[in-house]
């Protein structure tokens, strides 16, 4: 749609169709998830039998709310961990890999590029199997010859936040380098020639510069943490992620609670997007 040619009738209308259309089918399944969390049912589905709080606060035979439902308080807290990990690890590697790729002379750069890129092509599935039979491989190994057994190698936390953490940081890396990429470099050799040593410019310059980038870069690795699913179902252990929890529940036949707390998570994210719109209007 060009704004500056005159649109016919027909056309402005189909337009405003569309985009309805488009948002409803963005927005309406959050929106029916919403309210179905206080759906007087027995089931997380239609028709509405009524206005209740029961799957957030009920504490009943067969009408657990989610502020007392152990199982998925615990799969929650695991999923916050496991995303904190992610998400600091990630941030700390992806900044340093930018810092890395925005050098002009580094022999096999492309090449490395180009693995750095190989896990966000290859499906998660995939990622979480390879991952799996190399941790197990490894494990083995290491066990038969030096008689060790590392709880790293097997499926449980650890390896998830690993296994998360291998595409994850590429991400992170791609974000604070398209940051860097309009980094004015004659700032850094100016505070150089005042007398600031090379960590002094990073750290108050390059760093304060990249500021935005890292924390939004760091919020949307804590994000694809915490909703991953294809790679944590195979890395998974004792201790499962709220996704796998959720997965296991719907499988098998679950209550409202569900989409209690699916309510929850989306009133959460969308303040913290407002907040982070907010703190970063007043900054301009």
């Amino acid at each position: 749609m060009i704004r500056s040619l005159p649109n016919t009738r027909p056309y402005t209308i189909g337009f405003k169709i569309y985009v309805g259309l488009f948002f409803s089918f963005l927005f309406l399944p959050l929106v029916v998830t919403c309210v179905l969390a206080f759906n007087d049912s027995p089931f997380p589905a239609l028709p509405w039998k009524g206005f209740t709080l029961t799957w957030f606060t009920g504490d009943q035979p067969g009408r657990v709310g989610i502020f007392h439902d152990t199982v998925n308080l615990s799969a929650i807290w695991v999923s916050f961990k496991v995303a904190f990990w992610v998400s600091l690890l990630s941030t700390i590697v992806g900044t340093c890999g930018a810092f890395l790729f925005e050098q002009e002379q580094f022999r096999f750069k492309q090449a490395l590029y180009f693995l750095m890129l190989a896990p966000l092509v290859v499906p998660g599935v995939i990622l979480g199997i390879s991952i799996l039979l190399f941790a197990n491989t490894l494990g083995v190994a290491v066990e038969n010859t030096f008689n060790l057994d590392v709880p790293l190698f097997r499926p449980g936390f650890w390896l998830v936040v690993l296994g998360q953490f291998s595409f994850i940081a590429t991400l992170v890396t791609l974000v604070v380098s398209a940051r860097l990429k309009k980094f004015d470099r004659t700032l850094e050799e100016a505070a150089l020639n005042l007398g600031a040593n090379r960590l002094e410019v990073i750290w108050h310059i390059t760093l304060k510069f990249l500021r935005p980038a890292i924390i939004g870069a760091g919020a949307v690795a804590f994000l694809m943490s915490f909703e991953n699913f294809n790679t944590t179902l195979f890395l998974v252990g004792s201790e499962a992620t709220l996704p796998i929890t959720l997965y296991l529940q719907v499988r098998d036949g679950s209550t409202p609670v569900i989409n209690a707390i699916s309510f929850l998570l989306i009133v959460g994210t969308s303040l913290l997007a407002l907040i982070n719109l907010t703190f970063s209007r007043k900054k301009e």
